[in-house]
């Protein structure tokens, strides 16, 4: 293999897939007439990126992911890869890198099932952002630590780690049959790198998103239990709707002086809401806010960062919370519609 390519745009193609892949994964990199492309694998994990290049031989070549996207995030201009014996040198006007050429059979090559629909780009990844920022870390259950995606006429993206549930609904530009459950933190980062229209692509036990560009397909999760239609939404008999940039000012205001467990109350009076918290050792603190209110008075209690989360998702527009009585979930939404319908749920606590 003897192929040229733009430094920059390679780093870039090669970064992407480092940050998907096993820390101590190899990267496949293969040159012809179309250019250079970048592609890696497990068993449950494919990505695949283009770089365009001139090969002045074709050819492919497996080398260790880690030190190749630290190599190239320092270089600039073009760099020659070209195969020296046992190695892929990477060659620039005063300078030569070069790394160990590994196994080819490191893996199965990247699948790529059927795809079923389209969303925007751009939408799909501010969607997610939100949604994905309520899914577990580290949970023993692995339903909590994904993203359900389900397409009919629109896609509909939903997680959840037990204290709060969010879900988004936005327009796909093509109608398809989804349901699957991915990991929140790769999906994403795949939505982070997807650029334009992205492809969905489903098929038996996996998923993938496309783009120009770029592809990613990995196993799935079980799908069958993480649904809003398990969380009971019936009961509302207060709502609430206020600026959101405001509330969350007072949130952050007022939560520094709640105690460790960072629990403040949000007292819903005539036309007002007051946001209240105590800490034993350095004071109390309460802040008013006027707002529209309909239904009686009520004061539920929320962990602060766990409510900020929740408005920070509707930052520049006027929130609706739809307050349940008892320890049953708080529902916030738009007060009024956009092209993505947000609906985020969010646990009270019990005051102390």
């Amino acid at each position: 293999m003897d192929v040229t390519a733009p430094a920059h745009r390679l780093s870039a193609a090669v970064s992407a897939a480092s940050r998907l892949l096993p820390a101590r994964a190899g990267l496949r990199l293969r040159a012809d007439a179309a250019g250079l492309t970048v592609a890696g694998s497990d068993p449950d994990l494919a990505v695949r990126f283009d770089c365009p290049a001139t090969a002045h031989t074709d050819g492919s070549v497996t080398v260790p992911a880690a030190p190749l996207a630290e190599t190239l995030k320092m270089l600039d201009g073009l760099v020659r890869l070209v195969v020296e014996g046992s190695r892929l040198a990477l060659r620039l006007d005063n300078a030569r890198f070069a790394l160990p050429l590994l196994s080819t059979e490191s893996g199965p090559p990247v699948p790529e099932p059927p795809r079923v629909s389209e969303v925007d780009g751009g939408a799909f990844a501010s969607a997610l952002r939100i949604v994905a920022g309520t899914a577990s870390k580290d949970d023993p259950l692995p339903l909590f630590t994904g993203v359900r995606l389900q397409a009919d006429s629109r896609l509909t993206l939903t997680a959840s780690d037990r204290y709060r549930m969010a879900v988004a609904r936005l327009p796909l530009l093509s109608p398809g049959s989804l349901d699957v459950l991915v990991p929140a933190t790769l999906l994403t980062e795949a939505a982070r790198q997807a650029k334009g229209t992205v492809g969905l692509h489903a098929g038996p036990g996996r998923f993938g998103l496309s783009w120009p560009g770029g592809l990613v397909g990995t196993a799935v999760l079980d799908a069958g239990f993480l649904s809003e239609d398990s969380i009971p939404s019936s009961a509302v008999d207060t709502k609430v709707t206020v600026e959101a940039d405001a509330l969350a000012a007072a949130v952050r205001r007022v939560g520094v002086y709640a105690e460790d467990r960072r629990v403040l109350t949000l007292e819903v009076g005539d036309a007002q809401v007051r946001l209240a918290s105590a800490r034993q050792d350095t004071g109390e603190a309460e802040e008013t806010l006027k707002a529209e209110v309909s239904g009686g008075r009520t004061s539920p209690s929320f962990q602060a960062r766990y409510l900020l989360d929740a408005l920070q998702a509707f930052a520049g527009e006027r929130v609706e919370l739809s307050i349940q009585p008892g320890m049953r979930a708080c529902i916030l939404r738009a007060a009024e519609a956009g092209e993505v319908e947000l609906t985020y749920y969010l646990m009270p606590m019990l005051a102390r």
